[in-house]
């Protein structure tokens, strides 16, 4: 793409400015100990409007509860929720899983389909697909050189889904692991999450979530608040998607059914549940394990992708 070839072409020349701006912007926490939020938005609003391709009259702070939003021609591309410098670890994935959930909600109130979290060093962005998260980029942003994934988020890249920008360079789409293993692992509170009110866990818990701030389009529980797979529920989640469970389909777009396969399958495989993985596999497993071959998805599953 050209435009990925002129991103090339001009990072390096943009990414030590961004780098000397950010240094300048974390000297009163050095000096003091501490920085509060706003240092963190102002390098993440260097980060868009120096080191990248976003005009400065593209951000919009505190809309709608949401600490910044993109927007390009009008149209609102990302939600960035963002915590003060050092609140946020990739040794630590409950603290991102807690900023996800919170950007996600304020993305699907404004209907916006990415999200990104960061605190002026870490920053992760997600698409909102098939009522889950997929991962679009992780970077970090005191790094000597940038990174070829910062072009996910530029202005060109944002609308743009996740690839192989070259043959020789591995795209940050393939580290999807990331997001499964926040999905897996969150630690979340009600206090600061929203649950559901029969099943009282958060919409990660869920194999589709058409709106994370509508409980109501919640559907198939398969994991516990703890992350760990809700053995109890997922073979009514997977029946509910390879049968008719109970005699009711649940209604989930046709278009997420194999994304949903997949994070039911991934929840399966933790149990050891597949028949590759038991030699006598109930119904349910088997037919999952049958729908995601047809699929082909079943690769992702077994962690062969």
């Amino acid at each position: 793409l050209a435009s990925f070839r002129n991103f090339i072409g001009t990072i390096p020349d943009t990414w030590p400015t961004f780098l000397q701006n950010r240094q300048l912007r974390l000297a009163q926490q050095e000096r003091n100990g501490v920085a509060a939020e706003k240092v963190a938005e102002n390098i993440v609003e260097d980060f868009f409007t120096v080191a990248l391709d976003w005009s400065i009259s593209d951000i919009n702070n505190q809309l709608q509860y949401a600490d910044i939003v993109l927007t390009n021609n009008g149209i609102k591309r990302m939600v960035v929720e963002v915590k003060r410098p050092g609140s946020l670890r990739w040794d630590h994935l409950p603290s991102i899983e807690q900023a996800l959930s919170q950007a996600r909600r304020y993305a699907d109130e404004q209907r916006v389909r990415t999200i990104a979290v960061s605190d002026g060093t870490l920053f992760y962005a997600a698409d909102i697909l098939s009522g889950g998260l997929q991962h679009r980029v992780r970077l970090s942003l005191d790094t000597p050189m940038c990174s070829r994934d910062a072009w996910w988020v530029s202005i060109d890249g944002i609308y743009r889904s996740p690839g192989i920008l070259d043959p020789e360079h591995k795209s940050g789409v393939e580290q999807n692991g990331l997001v499964d293993t926040i999905n897996g692992e969150q630690e979340s509170t009600a206090r600061e999450v929203l649950l559901h009110p029969v099943y009282k866990v958060p919409a990660d818990c869920f194999a589709y979530v058409g709106d994370s701030s509508n409980t109501l389009t919640w559907k198939l529980p398969y994991r516990h608040a703890n992350g760990e797979v809700d053995s109890a529920h997922l073979p009514g989640a997977i029946r509910s998607v390879v049968t008719n469970y109970r005699g009711a389909h649940t209604k989930i777009p046709e278009s997420a059914i194999p994304d949903v396969l997949v994070r039911l399958g991934k929840a399966a495989a933790e149990i050891s549940k597949l028949p590759t993985q038991t030699p006598s596999p109930s119904a349910s497993y088997q037919q999952l394990y049958d729908a995601l071959y047809q699929e082909r998805r079943l690769d992702e599953v077994l962690g062969l992708a």
